[in-house]
């Protein structure tokens, strides 16, 4: 199949919620963040809702509009910038066309119709449908279009534009008003049902619009190039096949390509029209122009039948959007006409991964026990699970075989049903601690069930080398005479040292004045989330204040010490294995696979350093207690062979974690192109049996000079609380020269679960930018063994109010 050669994977989403939009053409959308909002087109009359489907939940909701609400239109411009979203043109009724503008502030779902200044040199744009209205910047270009040169909207006299209006707009909401650019070079011929977007590369800043195809009594595919800086009109060279003739088609630029999709195409290269009934279809051909070069490639030809519903069938009028790398096609007219004048339209939504995923954030650890971890890590957009994996330091010997039957399941991971590995095994005794009871509302379901099929072959393994760095400021040490605290660090003449997920720079920033925090609340037991309900009618995340996580090590005793805690951040080695990898995720997403991603290289260095998958997760945590060994006579990568057949995964051992143990962990992202590239590595250590756990509910509220930290005891304390411990990030000059490493001071140890960071304090803190601005702060508990782990607590900080970076 050409799609399959062309490594395309196409996904049709077959289930969604809410209430969906009945099928139409000539409808536009555009895409915030996830949701993608759709407007306007027909279908047996005229549509005027406003239609918003969620990509994320896949939920259809018909959001609360109000204000200026504007009459159905089709064939209309629809472009968006920001939040906001600006409607000009497209036909309201049958020969009738109009030129009136609106913006929707979608944050609000506020409709309000605005007119522009006139043109100083000329009149505003005449009433037209099929035009092009493409932004860049502050400005909006409009270009050509369809107009009805009679007054009787039941004599349609047609007339192909191509007029060029440049429409200012002003910061937030409103604009300013229209003008005529003079323009230099040859203007490209009128035409309508043409498409328009703007690219910029990053090696040369002069932004350029790219205009292909339309309609002009004969259908076109000449491609014409607008340099907005210099307001030149030329005709690019291409290389490459040029796809057909064509109108009604959709154009989006992904990365530094301009995706082609569907439309009008003449059954002969001619492409002349004689007739109503003349020679000429919808067609499903997929092609991109390489911007960077001006070279067309072909993905799916325009003569390519496709009887297996793996493609999306061939249509015109459609709308199409990207969101991130993921482009989205939805309905639009397929050509089987019942009637000249009634046309049948598509009812599928379809998606397609244009490129492997970006790496998540390193992964963090929310809570710590004995035999488990409780993880999480940032979303990345349009994907269907994340591939983790962890590395234990403690070296096990290989498995000689995997038995049929009897394989015990006694974690929490075992009873979600079997997930991908390819590593090389290891084997443990089997440690009988009890299992961590978590109340996670995102772990629920969180696995690939069983009939997701997984084939993950080779063995990847990551040598990194461990810096922990010596603090070199200053701080009064404690002597702990090679006592290992619950996570099994052993401390003679330096504080302490806990690996933290902070992989990226941070900045020293000034904290502000008090009355910039909020009283905030957090559960350390639960993950972050921010994201668009459907049912919400607004667009704008909602603001998360606070975020939390259990760090794997203790924290000094004495009261003036500074602590620092190290990031183990580890970028893979740059020796690389070519291993052979198959991933089938099927119906994740109430989608269809139609190809296996590939897994990519991974780095491989020495033989013990290997990684073992834990699973393949559909949200962005996890709960840890187990990960997969493999046979022996998989370990070697080399005998591993393009397609090769891998063990059925059900059926593998799994592996339970030691207490005391350290284990690194990385993450990666998978979509329909594959596995895309790990994170950066994390390290974290189980518990040692007999410590206090962490201390759990941290809440922050705001006083008028101070804020009162508070916390519930661990839910395990092992023993008698003999005292808690609360410390503050601080700014410091060796922050600057590593980066990597928090320093913290103790602002509290005593027998209360609360206290109180005082102004002064609250001054001297450091503002963490290794993902949203916040003020961290540690709480652990102590028995008579000693500190246990720490919970941490980021206190979700606004730009504006915590300083600049």
């Amino acid at each position: 199949m050409a799609a399959a050669a062309a490594g395309l994977s196409w996904r049709r989403v077959s289930s969604f919620t809410g209430p969906v939009p009945r099928s139409r053409h000539g409808h536009r959308a555009v895409a915030i963040r996830e949701l993608l909002i759709i407007f306007g087109g027909g279908n047996e009359g005229i549509a005027d809702e406003l239609h918003v489907y969620n990509t994320v939940t896949n939920q259809w909701f018909l959001p609360a509009v109000r204000g200026d609400i504007p009459p159905g239109c089709a064939a209309h411009g629809f472009v968006c910038d920001g939040t906001r979203i600006l409607v000009f043109g497209g036909m309201v009724e049958y020969g009738r066309y109009s030129n009136d503008l609106y913006e929707l502030q979608a944050s609000r779902w506020l409709w309000k119709k605005v007119k522009p200044q006139a043109p100083s040199n000329g009149s505003p744009p005449c009433p037209r449908l099929g035009h092009s209205f493409s932004l860049y910047g502050n400005k909006c270009y409009l270009f050509g279009g369809l107009a009805n040169e009679s007054e009787d909207s039941n004599n349609n006299i047609p007339r192909y534009l191509n007029d060029f209006y440049e429409l200012e707009l002003q910061h937030g909401s409103g604009v300013v008003g229209w003008s005529i650019p003079v323009t230099k070079g040859i203007l490209p011929s009128p035409r309508e049902s043409h498409t328009a977007i703007v690219y910029c590369r990053k090696d040369v800043g002069s932004p350029k619009m790219y205009i292909f195809g339309g309609m002009c009594g004969c259908r076109l595919n000449d491609l014409w190039e607008l340099d907005i800086e210099t307001m030149t009109w030329s005709r690019p060279e291409t290389k490459g096949t040029v796809p057909l003739p064509r109108s009604l088609h959709t154009a989006n630029v992904i990365g530094n390509k301009m995706y082609v999709f569907g439309g009008w195409v003449p059954q002969s290269t001619g492409g002349e029209i004689s007739a109503p009934d003349g020679e000429w279809k919808c067609t499903g051909s997929f092609s991109y122009l390489n911007l960077d070069t001006t070279e067309w490639i072909g993905l799916i030809s325009d003569c390519q039948e496709d009887k297996s519903n793996l493609l999306p069938g061939p249509r015109a009028g459609h709308c199409a959007v990207a969101v991130g790398t993921r482009l989205y096609i939805w309905s639009g007219r397929d050509g089987y006409r019942k009637a000249w004048n009634n046309q049948v339209c598509c009812k599928d939504l379809w998606y397609l991964d244009t490129e492997r995923p970006q790496a998540p954030s390193q992964v963090q650890l929310i809570r710590a026990t004995t035999n488990s971890f409780q993880l999480k890590w940032d979303e990345v957009p349009t994907v269907e699970g994340y591939l983790l994996q962890l590395h234990a330091d403690t070296p096990v010997p290989p498995v000689a075989g995997i038995p049929g039957t009897g394989i015990p399941e006694t974690s929490v991971l075992s009873s979600q049903g079997g997930c991908s590995l390819h590593q090389s095994p290891q084997s443990l005794p089997s440690v009988p601690y009890p299992e961590m009871k978590l109340d996670h509302p995102s772990q629920t379901n969180n696995l690939i069930p069983n009939n997701v099929q997984v084939a993950l072959s080779s063995n990847s393994k990551v040598e990194g080398k461990e810096k922990v760095a010596a603090p070199e400021n200053k701080v009064t040490q404690e002597t702990m005479k090679n006592h290992a605290d619950a996570t099994g660090f052993k401390e003679s003449n330096a504080p302490s040292l806990l690996p933290v997920c902070t992989s990226s720079a941070q900045t020293t920033a000034n904290v502000g004045e008090l009355h910039d925090l909020d009283k905030q609340s957090v559960n350390p037991d639960a993950s972050v989330s921010s994201t668009v309900s459907s049912t919400q009618t607004m667009v704008t995340q909602q603001a998360v204040k606070t975020e939390s996580s259990s760090t794997n090590g203790a924290v000094v005793k004495d009261e003036t010490s500074l602590t620092t805690f190290n990031s183990k951040s580890e970028a893979p080695e740059t020796a690389y294995a070519m291993p052979s990898t198959r991933v089938t995720i099927g119906q994740t997403n109430d989608s269809h696979s139609s190809r296996a991603p590939q897994r990519p290289p991974a780095p491989v260095k020495t033989r013990d350093r290997r990684w073992y998958d834990v699973g393949i997760f559909k949200n962005n945590s996890a709960v840890v207690s187990q990960f997969y060994l493999l046979p022996e006579e998989t370990m070697n990568i080399n005998s591993k062979t393009e397609g090769a057949d891998v063990p059925d995964y059900r059926l593998l051992k799994k592996q339970d974690l030691f207490p005391g143990t350290v284990y690194r962990f990385r993450v990666a992202a998978i979509n329909g192109c594959g596995i895309g590239p790990f994170s950066k590595i994390s390290e974290f250590k189980t518990c040692i049996p007999g410590f206090p756990g962490a201390p759990s509910t941290v809440k922050i509220t705001k006083s008028v000079d101070c804020i009162h930290l508070s916390w519930e005891p661990p839910a395990s304390p092992s023993g008698n609380i003999l005292e808690y411990s609360a410390y503050l990030a601080i700014r410091s000059t060796q922050l600057q020269e590593n980066p990597s490493q928090l320093v913290f001071m103790r602002i509290y140890c005593g027998l209360k679960t609360s206290c109180i960071v005082t102004a002064a304090q609250l001054s001297n803190a450091h503002v963490d930018y290794t993902s949203r601005p916040a003020i961290v702060f540690r709480i652990s508990a102590k028995n008579e063994r000693g500190y246990g782990p720490a919970t941490q607590v980021r206190w979700l900080q606004d730009m504006k109010t915590s300083g600049s970076k």
